[in-house]
This record gives structure tokens, sequence and C-alpha cells, in this order.
């Protein structure tokens, strides 16, 4: 598809893996259904994936850089055995009640910003997938189109602001991935 982004900026918890509040080991992760054939949609359509993630149980003292790390690497690993890669992961360790204002805590954009920087990536040539409206707020901010997936943890504030900044909201990561990318792989060869 002509219009296909470059990347796709995917929230961690909530849209890949279930979200378990403050992961800390990675025999909690459980991958969420239809994500891994999603993200492997991506690669084959040649963007990036790219992650960013708020983990703010670090600044709270509910788990430790090491233990995102782990958490990272085993569904990292798990996706790769199910065809699909992640090509790069930022975090916010931060949370303001803890560490004041930052500018990398979504909806912050400083995360995305570099990650367009490190990947010479345009704005208006990336999407945004996530469950919550901070996830997705930088395809208004900073171009791009927005996708929002609800979660048990998207309130109805998330669909408001959502829709309001002219996010579309779809059921299913894989949905946004068609939206995007047009007819999957296996459809084209029939």
């Amino acid at each position: 598809m002509k219009d296909s982004p470059d990347a796709v900026f995917l929230d961690r918890d909530g849209t890949i893996i279930e979200d378990v509040h403050f992961i800390k080991s990675p025999r909690q992760v459980k991958i969420i259904a239809g994500a891994a054939e999603a993200i492997a949609r991506i690669n084959a359509a040649g963007a990036r994936v790219i992650v960013v993630t708020n983990q703010s149980g670090i600044a709270r003292g509910l788990s430790t850089v090491q233990d995102y790390e782990s958490v990272r690497a085993h569904y990292e690993g798990l996706l790769n055995k199910s065809g699909a890669r992640i090509d790069a992961s930022y975090y916010c360790p931060h949370h303001p009640e803890v560490d004041g204002p930052c500018k990398c805590r979504k909806p912050g954009t400083q995360l995305f910003e570099q990650a367009m920087q490190d990947f010479s990536l345009k704005p208006e040539r990336v999407a945004y997938i996530g469950d919550r409206w901070r996830d997705v707020a930088a395809a208004k901010r900073l171009g791009g189109r927005g996708f929002l997936v609800p979660s048990g943890m998207t309130t109805k504030d998330d669909h408001q602001r959502a829709k309001k900044d002219g996010v579309r909201t779809v059921a299913t990561i894989a949905a946004a991935v068609e939206a995007l990318f047009g007819l999957t792989t296996a459809r084209r060869a029939e």
C-alpha cells in the first residue's frame, strides 16, 4: 500500500502483552492473541516496529530496570518464535509523583521523537497503536496515524480524547495493521 507507514509505534502493556499491572517477571508475560501475527505482518511490509512504553513501576520501586529488561527479552523471544520482530524498545521509568514531570512519559513525545531521529523517520510516515489515549496522542502532536485498540484498561476518557484527536478505534491490533497495510500476504497469494 503506497500510504503505508515506514514505522509503527506500539504500546507494550495491553497492546502486545496482557497488562498485569507492574509486571516484573517473565513468568507473567502473556502475548495478546493476534499480536504476534500482526507484528509479523508489519515486519513483512518492511516497516519498523518500535515499542514505546511507560514503566512507572521502576520509579515507584515496584520493579527494577533489570526486571524490565528480563520481561522485554522474554516477550521479544516469544514474538521471535512466532516470526515477529521488534526493531527497538524505548521506555520511560518515571512517575510524576516520584520524579516530577518529564518529557518522556507518554503522552509526552520525547521517546517518539528520539526513535524518529534514531531511525531517520518522518513524523507523517509513522503510525501509533495502543490501548490508552496517551499511547496514540503523538499522532495529533507529531503527525502520523493513530489507532486505539481498547483493552480492560481503556477508559471512557481515553475513547473520548482519541476521537477528539482523530484517532481511529479498532477492535484488535490485527485490525489496525489491516487498515495500515491492506490485505495480508496470505490473502494476496489466493
